[in-house]
């Protein structure tokens, strides 16, 4: 029960950002750029861009609701979470580098730089 109110205020928060920020986003934009027609380029364009995106999984997640509802497609979002699941710099930095040192961060970006674009390629291609 504590869990839940601990979440509870920061998914609240996080839905109603998203709703926000998709108001905001330029639709045409959105579409032509991480639209399911962009291909490939909205492929690295949404991992780059969930590489980057700091915060946790109510940030990620609200981001890509907010995408979808701007017209970016599947394939783009799920690029877009994945990249940040696997190769998020906030906590590449923080946590993993300190941690783990440098060799073993380099050697875990290289094998995982692929994934992102790979998995929105195959969402892509069954949607």
């Amino acid at each position: 029960m504590r869990e839940a109110v601990f979440i509870a205020p920061r998914l609240l928060i996080g839905v109603l950002g998203a709703g926000f920020i998709a108001a905001l986003l330029p639709g045409d934009l959105v579409s032509r750029v991480l639209g399911s027609e962009s291909g490939f380029p909205g492929l690295l364009m949404a991992s780059g861009a969930g590489l980057i995106i700091p915060g946790g999984p109510v940030v990620a997640f609200s981001v890509g609701a907010a995408a979808l509802e701007a017209g970016a497609g599947s394939g783009q979002v799920i690029a877009f979470l994945t990249g940040w699941l696997l190769m998020s710099s906030n906590r590449t930095i923080i946590w993993e580098t300190p941690i783990m040192g440098v060799p073993f961060t380099i050697l875990r970006y290289a094998i995982s730089l692929p994934f992102p674009v790979v998995i929105g390629g195959i969402v892509t291609f069954m949607t």
